[in-house]
């Protein structure tokens, strides 16, 4: 009240400053890396659910070797695939990260957008690190697909049109040398050499393509643009050499002689071609994936990647757990055998936890490269034996975003793509629909 001559009281009006102090809540701020990671077949649905509350939960025997970061995780339950239309396994590792359903009406077709892994490198890699992202696979493209790239094995896709299927990387001696080979001190120079002459054949490569761009038609012309567009991101990130730090360390090397990344182009339809060298050395190649995933992004080297453990067939065989036959076996072709591919789901399971732990200690900085992630885990089906598609497998970690982990959470019957674009979300891409619009109803309200 204020009071004037004459003892007149002249109130104020209501002022927010009058009202009780609010507490600011700042926004999280967006994820920094991404990960998505590929395990073929499904699950034993009621071997992989955890059992509880959302916030206080047991996790399944397939999931229990997760125990130790179940904190760090969240477990998405009951989302259908219902963006995967086509043949059963192409259409759901097509739409898995996609949200498109498979093309055309043959089992020749890959999906009609980008996978949400390039979108997320589109804003927050791609020009700003050495690689926009790095995809790599083991024991990939067994069975019909001969070693190729194909609907059966393609999970990445260019975010700009025509949105072309991305093939992994196999060999891990060559991912080795690609990523870190500039970062071995004893190998300063040749590592100066060869960085000078990619330089100096794509500054070749860049002027014969823009002389030829002026000579061609508009069709045409958009297709060389396009291939300029990609060799001046490879001229940029070149520059970016990654220097060793606490957090970045060259991952240790270890012996893959025993191992033919390229031995899918020998393989038969029905996977009676075995390699058994190969198939017992998948634990070992899959760790040093992992390390050098995990160095990647350490190092900056990338803000995103893809880890596909084999392909939507996975004919290959699990020595280690002594099961003689492959995957695809104890799915469908002998029969639904539930204790071999809760076997197989469980050692996966082990996989991940490896690949968290890693993550969980980088430092990059008072939190840990796991804080500042978001690491997505899926499949192309649910059930081995019905090929379903409904209450999808789906595990996020991290903490990028703000992504709100150690619950369990379910949304029955709610499709995938609403998940897609949360993920986005967490990145700082505000759009509310990703994929086919038809089986995307927003995004989930409940990840951070």
């Amino acid at each position: 009240m204020l009071r004037g001559a004459g003892a007149i009281a002249v109130s104020l009006p209501w002022l927010e400053i009058m009202g009780p102090e609010r507490t600011a809540h700042a926004q999280p701020a967006p994820a920094k890396r991404f990960l998505a990671v590929y395990t073929p077949g499904g699950t034993v649905m009621d071997r992989w659910r955890p059992t509880g509350s959302e916030t206080s939960f047991t996790l399944g025997p397939i999931l229990a070797p997760l125990a130790p970061v179940q904190d760090r995780l969240l477990v998405v339950d009951g989302l259908e695939m219902k963006s995967a239309r086509g043949e059963q396994h192409q259409s759901g590792i097509i739409a898995w990260l996609t949200g498109t359903a498979q093309e055309g009406s043959s089992s020749n077709g890959y999906g009609s957008g980008p996978s949400i892994d390039q979108v997320i490198a589109s804003r927050i890699s791609a020009g700003q690190k050495a690689k926009a992202s790095i995809q790599i696979a083991l024991r990939w493209a067994t069975g019909k697909s001969h070693g190729l790239l194909s609907p059966m094995n393609a999970a990445n896709f260019e975010d700009a049109a025509p949105h072309r299927p991305i093939p992994p990387r196999l060999d891990p001696v060559e991912i080795f040398t690609e990523l870190f080979g500039t970062l071995n001190p004893g190998d300063n120079n040749d590592a100066a050499r060869r960085l000078a002459r990619k330089q100096s054949i794509l500054d070749f490569l860049d002027r014969r393509y823009a002389a030829l761009s002026a000579r061609v038609g508009a069709a045409d012309k958009q297709k060389i643009d396009q291939h300029l567009t990609k060799i001046r991101e490879i001229e940029q990130s070149l520059s970016n050499v990654p220097i060793a730090t606490s957090a970045c360390q060259v991952p240790m090397m270890v012996d893959t002689s025993d191992y033919n990344p390229r031995t899918g182009l020998n393989s038969s339809d029905t996977g009676s071609i075995r390699d058994t060298s190969t198939d017992a050395a998948i634990p070992k190649v899959g760790k040093l994936l992992t390390d050098m995933l995990v160095m990647a992004l350490a190092c900056d080297i990338t803000a995103v990647g893809t880890l596909q453990w084999s392909d939507t067939e996975a004919k290959h065989t699990f020595p280690w757990l002594n099961l003689s036959e492959h995957h695809h076996f104890y799915q469908h072709d002998g029969g639904f055998r539930a204790a071999e591919c809760e076997l197989i789901c469980n050692w996966y399971s082990k996989q991940h936890l490896y690949l968290l732990q890693e993550m969980e200690k980088v430092d990059m900085g008072g939190h840990s490269l796991l804080d500042e992630s978001v690491v997505f885990f899926g499949s192309e089906i649910s059930d081995p034996p019905t090929h379903s598609k409904t209450n999808m497998p789906f595990l996020l970690a991290g903490g990028g975003g703000g992504l709100r982990t150690g619950r369990w959470v379910r949304h029955p019957g709610v499709p995938h793509n609403n998940l897609l674009v949360s993920i986005l979300n967490l990145f700082g891409d505000a759009r509310t629909t990703f994929g086919d619009p038809r089986y995307c109803t927003g995004p989930l309200t409940n990840l951070t």
